[in-house]
């Protein structure tokens, strides 16, 4: 099995994820929003790229839900703070969900032959799924404003440990994973400090969003695997 890792939604290009197992990275925070919708019974999740496709695809009883700039979308019923989305809210329902990167990293990966999203949060669920799928997988660090995203990078690294530990017969891996993966290793221990330290945690910080940021590096605090079926992101 192969793994490689993409750094940011500008370096994704459509042949990178023919016939393989995409899974996309945002942990600050769609991705971990995601992961904490289904957790909390929302049926399904569908991602958009802008505001007006939101409320084009929003039917009765849909939550609409996302940020721009780290903030919640005026007129909008959740933002991108995982513990928004707790069972009271979304129990049930569909959210049609647009964020500033991963959303737009999920649309991406459609060429993939599998989508998945993947978090800290769901680490070891997902690494699973992916090695269930049997296919070369290729991780999308969806990042920030078109460049690299340091907490993305980590949790990739942390996938490509995973899916070594998991791999009997071995991982070939590009050099961008094999520097990812060191960075998590020297990293363990560290997962709060670090997303804390990257410019989109500082901004969350700036923002008074520390709590997003605990959240969000809470390494296998969820069974989730969140998998793309039919345009929608449900349980896997």
């Amino acid at each position: 099995m192969r793994v490689e890792v993409i750094s940011s939604v500008n370096e994704a290009r459509a042949d990178r994820f023919t016939h393989r197992t995409a899974i996309v990275i945002d942990v600050l925070r769609a991705t971990s929003t995601i992961v904490a919708a289904l957790q909390a019974g929302s049926s399904g999740i569908y991602t958009v790229e802008t505001v007006l496709d939101a409320r084009a695809l929003q039917r009765p009883a849909d939550l609409l839900a996302g940020e721009r700039f780290c903030r919640k979308i005026p007129g909008f019923d959740l933002g991108n703070s995982p513990d928004e989305f707790t069972p009271e809210m979304v129990q049930d329902r569909r959210i049609i969900l647009t964020t500033t990167n991963g959303t737009r990293g999920l649309h991406k990966a459609v060429r993939a032959d599998h989508v998945l999203a993947g978090s800290l949060l769901n680490l070891s669920a997902c690494t699973q799924a992916a090695l269930d799928l049997r296919r070369d997988i290729v991780l999308l660090c969806s990042g920030s404003h078109d460049e690299f995203a340091l907490e993305d990078g980590l949790c990739a690294g942390a996938f490509v440990a995973k899916l070594q530990a998991g791999s009997p017969d071995g991982l070939e891996m590009d050099d961008f994973a094999a520097a990812m993966l060191g960075f998590y290793r020297n990293s363990t221990g560290q997962l709060y400090e670090t997303l804390a330290s990257g410019a989109t945690g500082r901004r969350l910080l700036k923002l008074g969003m520390a709590r997003d940021i605990k959240r969000c590096s809470q390494l296998d605090s969820s069974d989730i695997v969140a998998r793309m079926q039919g345009g929608m992101l449900t349980r896997g």
